[in-house]
């Protein structure tokens, strides 16, 4: 399993990363994670129309989206797209951020885990 990372360098430019997630044979119940720590579960629902200029992150949290399509763009304009069942870690929280962009004309649907 993996999620993408976006973080600012030391110069404050945002990036990808994707870190795979290791995970332990449990039998029966799957293969888990080691357990992150987490503060709060945020449920949030974007209009079609959601775009949002340069910004940074108001906190680490990870993005689950749960449906839709999104353009991300870093400060250094590498693109990168996401659709419904991708994870985000995003950790950019200082810096010159990054540009998120509704693909698909729909309301969106996601949860914020924050960290």
């Amino acid at each position: 399993m993996h999620y993408t990372r976006i973080f600012a360098d030391d110069n404050g430019d945002s990036h990808f990363e994707v870190v795979y997630v290791p995970l332990v044979d449990k039998g029966i119940m799957g293969s888990l994670s080691m357990p992150f720590e987490t503060n709060a579960l945020i449920f949030r629902e974007n209009k079609a129309d959601y775009d949002w200029d340069f910004h940074n992150a108001p906190t680490r949290q990870f993005i689950i989206l749960l449906d839709g399509e999104i353009k991300i763009t870093t400060s250094l304009g590498v693109v990168r797209r996401f659709r419904g069942g991708e994870i985000l870690l995003v950790e950019d929280t200082a810096g010159a951020g990054h540009k998120t962009e509704n693909i698909l004309q729909s309301i969106r649907k996601s949860l914020f885990i924050t960290l």
